[in-house]
């Protein structure tokens, strides 16, 4: 089962500038979505942020906003974003069948989102590195729930290299230049 960039969507939840100064791991997770959104632009797969209750948590961090290019916003009440009958029809519009998810808190908003997105047939790809909560062990028990039921752990160069799909296109070539090679520990050259 692998991700295919023309069938993919990112699904960022509740990065909010209310919520990360508790967050364990909150601004190591916010840079690696914040890394991946910039790989999904470059591949233009749909990045689709949520925000719970925003009124009383804020909007979406802004240093993750100012790395994004283009995206929608959507605004949520029910902890699982499947619960918002303008998101699910948006996004069975939107046609993508594989979403890969990220943010915060990962044992409640992601988790529940993730459950809901499965219970609908979707694919979905659990961004492990770049989902937490407040305590360490509610983020990796939220994972394990999510994976039992159906969901499949991944890292950010796991999902880039399998939307690329290849190494000798000129996209590769760009992506490459712009987020790999700065992330690598030493410096690969490709044809």
């Amino acid at each position: 089962m692998r991700l295919h960039h023309q069938q993919s969507l990112l699904l960022v939840v509740d990065f909010q500038a209310g919520l990360l100064p508790v967050i364990e791991g909150g601004e190591a997770a916010l840079e690696e979505a914040g890394w991946l959104a910039g790989v999904a632009e470059a591949l233009q797969v749909p990045v689709w942020l949520t925000e719970q209750y925003p009124e009383r948590l804020g909007g979406t961090a802004p240093s993750l906003l100012s790395t994004l290019g283009e995206h929608k916003v959507w605004q949520k009440l029910h902890f699982s974003v499947m619960e918002e009958p303008e998101f699910v029809d948006a996004l069975q519009a939107q046609g993508a069948r594989q979403i890969v998810i990220c943010g915060t808190e990962a044992h409640i908003c992601v988790l529940q989102s993730a459950l809901g997105l499965l219970e609908a047939g979707y694919e979905v790809f659990w961004l492990s590195e770049a989902t937490a909560s407040r305590r360490k062990d509610e983020a990796r028990l939220a994972r394990e729930r999510a994976c039992a039921n159906g969901a499949v752990a991944v890292t950010a160069d796991m999902v880039a290299y399998e939307w690329l799909h290849r190494c000798d296109t000129a996209t590769f070539k760009e992506v490459h230049q712009r987020f790999l090679k700065p992330r690598s520990p030493r410096s690969v050259t490709f044809f």
